[in-house]
């Protein structure tokens, strides 16, 4: 199971539900695909297909929606 976060022009921000318990979202398109640790600071853990401006830019995505993505792990996966 894969629950979808929320969508942003073509990208798809979801988690796998049994992966690791670090804190992350994994991001989708076209183009790509690629995850980002929330904790302790949003870095970029993985990449395919992604430019580095598309990478910076979806660095920018997942940090505005910081608060909204830690809401749903913790609603998901519990606490």
């Amino acid at each position: 199971m894969s629950p979808t976060v929320f969508t942003e022009g073509p990208y798809r921000f979801y988690f796998f539900s049994r992966e690791e318990p670090r804190m992350h979202v994994h991001v989708t398109s076209g183009d790509g695909e690629a995850k980002f640790w929330l904790e302790p600071i949003v870095s970029l853990a993985s990449s395919q297909g992604y430019s580095k401006r598309q990478l910076r830019d979806l660095h920018r995505r997942v940090e505005r929606h910081q608060n909204e993505i830690s809401s749903a792990w913790e609603k998901h996966f519990g606490s």
